[in-house]
């Protein structure tokens, strides 16, 4: 019976999403409308819903897991979070709309070159393209696994199904769709996640003080680390690393970015800003504290755990520990953090390869919005193409390097824009495309040879590394650069 309910769920949720996108892109279905939604998103709409993209399926079930190895100290880095929405409210977020950007990475043409511009996107479109398609990856085979196996659903069916159902619901409205559609999905798995914790608690069988007093006298409720600094979980290093992640990918990422430049003003950006990087904090909490719970629960009733992190939870939904109707909100928790998250970078990577590589703005309306509908259903297939790819291989630790190998490009990301933002200086155009190469190559190998011969093993602290190399070789391929920028609009 759970089998058929979960299936007329499903149904029932993808329904949705899809009236959703009717009633938003009916009126216009315009590249306006796809790229920017007419610049009429409501801000506290944008705000859940850029939560929504925040939180994958990936982190859905990876968050709870980390516990077991790192206690609470990812909170260290979600504090570094919320300095980073500041510093993109107060900095990046004034120059997009200063330019009237619709693809962050123009702003690169103006002030680095345009092979700088092109490096730039094709720098984001790969990272997003890889990393996306892995995390969706890793969602589909735990549906597959516990889900549609009992349909005897191949894994390619549901691959073609998933990337069709986001498909059509994006490909209408774009952004003017998902920051709603992706509203509904933030709704539905916080408040699945809620339930899942209500039901360990039942499990536990404790009152809500109980529960609350298992998780502050668990040994893995430690927040802070300050006196290991050869420790991955130092302050110094998760909060820093924290602050630099989001600036490079929320704030540099066409992704995360284009949701606010949907919004109606400056003003109205900023409000959606702090306000998601204040929500952003009792979410993540909310998801280790889950964790915390679920290890004390194993504890109390010597339950066997599962040796991946990543499994505890998924284990936890599926065993009848917490009841069998749990396995439903599991369902739907997973598919609304997996969908919001995957639709959003689709829309994304539509826009950033259509203005940044095809330069589809400078095309006549009707042949530009033609486009674009192929430009979306190319890069969908593309996603499917590399999921499969994943499913082939078969092999974990290779898939987790590939994402590692694109995590790497947005160090160079961040080089550029930070070159670009601080100082007057003009690199050379022709070498900017073999510095941005170079830099992850050469953070590879110094990351590499310092585990082989010193055991130390570097965490995101990489990332400022990686765009501190490419940072210095714009400088010394430059000259002094006196033009003015931000006076044309793009």
């Amino acid at each position: 019976m759970n089998s058929y309910l979960i299936l007329f769920i499903i149904a029932a949720y993808f329904g949705m999403l899809l009236l959703i996108s009717y009633l938003t892109g009916r009126k216009s279905s315009s590249n306006d409308a796809f790229f920017l939604g007419n610049r009429k998103s409501p801000w506290y709409i944008v705000s859940i819903a850029m939560i929504g993209t925040s939180l994958s399926g990936v982190t859905f079930v990876s968050v709870p897991g980390m516990v077991r190895s790192i206690d609470m100290t990812y909170m260290q880095t979600v504090m570094g979070f919320f300095v980073g929405y500041i510093l993109i409210a107060k900095v990046l977020l004034p120059l997009y709309y200063k330019l009237q950007l619709t693809s962050i990475y123009s702003y690169l043409g103006d002030r680095i070159g345009q092979r700088g511009y092109k490096t730039g996107a094709s720098f984001f479109l790969l990272s997003k393209i890889v990393g996306a398609a892995a995390r969706l990856y890793l969602v589909v085979l735990i549906l597959q696994t516990y889900v549609f196996n009992a349909w005897n659903i191949p894994f390619e069916v549901t691959v073609i199904i998933s990337i069709a159902l986001v498909w059509l619901y994006t490909f209408r409205g774009g952004v003017k769709t998902i920051v709603w559609t992706d509203t509904l999905q933030c709704i539905c798995f916080i408040s699945m996640l809620a339930i899942i914790i209500w039901e360990v608690k039942d499990a536990m069988d404790v009152s809500m003080g109980g529960m609350m007093q298992a998780m502050t006298d668990s040994p893995r409720f430690r927040i802070f680390e300050f006196k290991d600094w050869h420790s991955t979980q130092h302050f110094a290093k998760q909060f820093f690393s924290g602050v630099f992640i989001t600036i490079v990918m929320t704030g540099l990422d066409q992704d995360m970015m284009q949701k606010n430049l949907s919004c109606k003003s400056l003003k109205d950006a900023q409000k959606n800003m702090y306000t998601y990087g204040f929500a952003f904090v009792p979410v993540n909490f909310l998801f280790l504290m889950l964790g915390v719970l679920l290890l004390a629960l194993a504890s109390r009733q010597n339950i066997a755990l599962p040796a991946l992190n990543d499994d505890i939870l998924p284990f936890f939904c599926t065993s009848g520990i917490l009841g069998h109707s749990i396995l439903i909100f599991f369902t739907i928790g997973i598919i609304a953090a997996a969908f919001s998250s995957a639709d959003s970078a689709l829309t994304a990577l539509t826009t950033s390869f259509c203005v940044d590589i095809l330069g589809v703005q400078k095309e006549e309306a009707t042949k530009a919005k033609h486009i674009r509908l192929r430009t979306h259903l190319m890069i969908s297939v593309v996603f499917a193409l590399i999921i499969l790819i994943f499913k082939a291989v078969n092999n974990r630790s290779v898939i987790d390097a590939i994402y590692m190998v694109a995590s790497y490009t947005y160090g160079p990301l961040l080089g550029l824009f930070v070159f670009g933002l601080f100082t007057k200086k003009l690199p050379r155009d022709k070498y900017v495309p073999y510095i941005c190469i170079a830099s992850p190559l050469i953070c590879f190998t110094i990351s590499h040879l310092v585990k082989q011969h010193f055991g130390y093993v570097f965490s995101y602290e990489m990332l400022m590394i990686n765009g501190g190399l490419t940072f210095a070789g714009l400088w010394f391929s430059s000259k002094r650069n006196t033009k003015e920028y931000g006076n044309k609009e793009r």
